[in-house]
């Protein structure tokens, strides 16, 4: 079973920072991917952020440069980086590893949190 094992969520005030992880096996880390996904109370999952394993990176509109996404080859682990961030930022945030070669795959981590309040 593949395992995405997210963390550093958590309560931060608007304006603030937070830096999200995600760390998986090497094959997947390698081969595939990854990217960062949130869902808000009420809404649906939409895309955040990913970068692929040669190092392209894509983010979604509302990031206007707040999120950056990097990847750590020492450690199969890769990091969101949110600054400035709104109370719309707040929700669960998921990583997600993809590919479309050879076949279509994608996984899906069990989440962490971020809440931006005052």
């Amino acid at each position: 079973q593949v395992q995405l094992v997210e963390s550093g969520g958590g309560l931060v005030q608007p304006g603030g920072s937070l830096r999200l992880s995600c760390a998986t096996t090497a094959s997947i880390y390698e081969s595939f991917t990854m990217g960062w996904y949130r869902q808000a109370p009420g809404k649906e999952r939409e895309y955040v952020a990913s970068i692929t394993p040669n190092g392209y990176t894509d983010f979604a509109n509302f990031v206007e440069g707040r999120f950056t996404i990097s990847r750590d080859n020492d450690k199969n682990t890769v990091s969101l980086e949110m600054n400035n961030l709104k109370t719309e930022d707040t929700a669960v945030y998921y990583c997600k590893a993809q590919r479309r070669v050879p076949t279509f795959q994608a996984f899906w981590g069990q989440g962490t949190q971020v809440t931006v309040s005052s």
